[in-house]
């Protein structure tokens, strides 16, 4: 499929310098998402809160979809993923990270010593935009109750922020990914690490180098 296997072909270099600096988010998502209902439960189960996704009318997104996607893999995960939005392949088979970039993910993964049945993969949105266009902040508001709950009954150790979008949206910042990949982030206790999306480096092979030594950052930082 014209895809190159990822294998983590670059050592981390003698003496690197570790990246020690570390930003917490003031807060987990936008305001807005108060209007979900700020007295509704954690407590309920992974089942009901895919029934929920699956039936979700929320946003105008829900007119365009063929699929809801909610998520894959193992619901009690260490690692956990966090894209942007389902794609055009994504949204016909109602998972995400398929196609091209979900094999580059898949391997990704693989590099990482894991599988993808091993981790746990999802977006900050459930629907997807028309053409492929970025979210816009009121889906992603209207959304992010149900990534919140995804989070509080996952438990992840470590979440990577896979892209621009998703690593913007869980540290509340318009900063560039650039400022934003190479370093440890918080989120309520829990180390983020901004990680490219896959779908950029199928366009920017010479870019997988700095990819790696960000999957390596992540590495370490689990295992401290």
């Amino acid at each position: 499929m014209g895809i190159d296997v990822w294998v983590p072909k670059f050592a981390t270099q003698a003496g690197a310098v570790r990246h020690e600096s570390v930003q917490t988010a003031q807060e987990t998502f936008p305001d807005e998402s108060a209007s979900l209902g700020q007295n509704q439960q954690i407590a309920d189960t992974w089942e009901s809160l895919q029934a929920e996704v699956a039936a979700c009318r929320l946003c105008s997104l829900c007119e365009t979809r063929t699929h809801t996607v909610f998520g894959t893999g193992n619901p009690h995960a260490d690692w956990l993923f966090i894209g942007e939005g389902p794609g055009q392949h994504e949204d016909e088979q109602g998972k995400p990270f398929v196609g091209k970039a979900g094999l580059l993910l898949t391997e990704m993964i693989r590099a990482m010593g894991m599988e993808r049945e091993e981790v746990f993969i999802t977006n900050i949105v459930k629907c997807r935009p028309p053409n492929n266009r970025d979210p816009q902040a009121y889906e992603i508001a209207r959304c992010s109750g149900y990534l919140q709950r995804q989070i509080a009954f996952i438990k992840p150790k470590i979440m990577l922020a896979v892209g621009r979008i998703a690593a913007q949206t869980l540290l509340n910042t318009d900063a560039p990914l650039s400022k934003l990949r190479g370093r440890v982030h918080y989120l309520e206790n829990t180390p983020v690490v901004v990680v490219y999306h896959p779908a950029f480096l199928l366009r920017s092979l010479l870019e997988k180098r700095k990819a790696w030594q960000d999957l390596q950052l992540a590495m370490r930082t689990l295992g401290e």
